[in-house]
């Protein structure tokens, strides 16, 4: 009969707790599709990226402007060719 190792035993049974955890996660966390009534409160103002769209526009005016190059943004470096 071969004896099993302490540090051996506790890695399969903490192998174990884990995988049953993950399996118990995945089987609660089921994505269901948005109600009709729930679309109400993802339609709001507050849920949008760009919740004022003359600020948004204002804003990469500016960054445009102080990066000397139109639609700087989201491109790395500026008009002046330091990356």
């Amino acid at each position: 009969m071969k004896h099993i190792n302490l540090r051996t035993l506790a890695r399969l049974l903490s192998l174990l707790l884990l995988a049953s955890a993950c399996s118990a996660c995945s089987v609660m966390n089921v994505i269901q599709p948005v109600q009709a009534w729930e679309k109400g409160k993802l339609a709001k103002k507050e849920m949008t990226f760009d919740a004022d769209p003359l600020e948004n526009k204002y804003a990469e005016h500016t960054y445009s402007s102080k990066e000397s190059a139109f639609g700087g943004a989201g491109v790395g470096g500026g008009g002046c060719g330091c990356n």
